[in-house]
């Protein structure tokens, strides 16, 4: 009923100009207050940042939304996985699905799928060239899903990955041991200093090989992406011919180096189902995790029910390889509109547009974690005047700390995402799970071998070899391939 409202407000509607516009732009309707076009978003934020987005929603609805003729209704679908299998399903018209929204929230693999079905507005005509500037380059070149200039993502907000620490642990370790913040400005580093902290950590017990992880990562797929970005290698590289998936064997020894060895070896952990989880138990006391997620960093160690302790917190650009190029990765889902009539296509990017002004886009940050999208908004000053309203306390400093890591991390780096291609979802699941999974399972191994007694170097041993190393890549390129072809 709503989409047939629309589609009677379009034909009833004399049309105009949007001022502003490409010279391309057509003719558009002019909304009509009295008769307003109603706006169904899904996303997938929950918690802070699923009240950060309401609380924007409500304000449009009852000013521009109220004054122009546009009601906007936003949905929480779940976490990023549910809603994009919803979506899907919806695109795909499966029995039982949803009817597909106006706009929904989606990364460049999912929205190229979507736009395959010919389901994808292009928001070209409704933005000029003075405002797609007004944007971060990087932030919109994601919205380009193939080379014909059309626009199918709208960036709304973007995270990048962080590093965080348990800084009173961390104080106490690198107090005994004399290790220093900037052995964290590069993996190599981290490595090194998950080494250290482990021996560390072993020599305070009487019992041999009881060391402690240092650090784990959330995300292993960006471990992947960006580690082979930033080694001069672009795992899926976008040609004439379509996607060539580039699993370079030098470049994928150094991230096993920095991964798989250190994990067998007790030096990384990969417990819980986020990297926070093991920073609230102890079990780690650093990781890298979306700038996004920093809320859940802990304020505390639990040892047991009846055992915790306080912790600071502090946050740092994530580390890159040594003498790598400086690129960070670019996450956070674009809006993608469904493709209908002219009337709720540009109710659509009026919102949008509303949504990226910089102050409450800045506004949205300061509530969510996410970093804006325009370049006047991703500046420190303008952070701290959207901050300036929350109280003065933990979540607020920290929110502040990350936001300002995060605005380090973008001056400094260039992001980057991969191209959207067929089975870039199935590849990216794969990068997800191969070497985390097999990293895992070798070093249960390892503890079996050193619970019969033989010793942790010796068991280490039999599983950092070439051998191993070329058997899981060897895979790993099968894999990618199968995925893709199957995509």
């Amino acid at each position: 009923m709503k989409k047939l409202a629309c589609l009677t407000l379009a034909a009833a509607l004399s049309l105009t100009a949007l001022s502003g516009c490409s010279p391309k732009a057509p003719a558009l309707p002019k909304l009509d207050p009295e008769s307003p076009v109603s706006l169904e978003i899904w996303h997938y934020y929950n918690g802070p940042q699923k009240d950060a987005f309401d609380s924007l929603v409500t304000e449009f609805n009852e000013t521009v939304g109220q004054e122009t003729g546009i009601v906007v209704e936003a949905f929480s679908q779940g976490n990023v996985n549910e809603l994009t299998s919803k979506v899907l399903d919806a695109a795909a018209h499966k029995v039982g699905a949803s009817e597909t929204p106006d706009i929904f929230a989606a990364y460049a693999d999912t929205a190229y799928q979507v736009d395959k079905l010919g389901l994808l507005a292009d928001l070209t005509p409704y933005l000029s060239e003075e405002e797609l500037a007004a944007y971060r380059p990087e932030f919109i070149a994601e919205g380009h899903l193939t080379d014909d200039g059309t626009l199918k993502v709208f960036p709304i907000a973007k995270s990048v990955e962080l590093l965080m620490l348990n800084a009173t642990d961390w104080a106490a370790f690198s107090t005994a041991t004399g290790v220093n913040l900037s052995d964290l400005e590069t993996i190599e580093g981290v490595t090194r200093t998950a080494r250290t902290y482990y021996e560390w950590t072993d020599s305070l017990t009487p019992e041999p090989d009881d060391g402690k992880a240092f650090f784990g990562r959330d995300a292993m797929a960006n471990y992947f992406i960006i580690g082979s970005r930033q080694l001069g290698v672009e795992l899926f590289a976008r040609g004439k011919d379509g996607v060539t998936i580039n699993a370079d064997e030098a470049v994928f020894r150094k991230l096993w180096d920095n991964y798989y060895v250190p994990y067998i070896n007790g030096w990384f952990s990969a417990q819980g189902n986020f990297r926070t989880d093991a920073a609230h138990t102890g079990a780690i006391i650093a990781l890298v995790g979306s700038s996004s997620g920093s809320t859940y960093f802990p304020t505390e160690v639990t040892i047991n029910d009846l055992e915790s302790y306080p912790i600071d917190y502090a946050v740092y650009p994530a580390p890159i390889f040594d003498g790598g190029e400086p690129y960070a990765v670019q996450q956070g889902a674009g809006m993608c509109v469904i493709a209908s009539d002219p009337a709720v296509e540009y109710a659509s990017t009026v919102f949008l547009k509303w949504f990226t002004d910089p102050d409450r886009n800045a506004a949205f940050s300061a509530g969510s974690g996410y970093l804006p999208v325009t370049n006047e908004a991703l500046t420190l000053p303008v952070l701290e005047s959207a901050l300036s309203g929350k109280a003065d306390d933990t979540a607020a400093g920290r929110m502040r700390d990350t936001l300002s890591a995060g605005l380090d991390q973008l001056n400094a780096c260039t992001c980057y995402t991969t191209p959207a291609f067929d089975g870039g979802n199935a590849c990216r699941s794969v990068l997800e799970k191969s070497m985390s999974e097999k990293a895992d399972a070798d070093r249960q191994a390892i503890l079996a071998l050193t619970a019969q007694g033989t010793s942790l170097a010796d068991a280490v041993a039999r599983y950092d070899t070439d051998a191993n190393f070329q058997g899981w890549l060897d895979q790993l390129k099968a894999d990618l391939s199968a995925a893709q072809a199957a995509g």
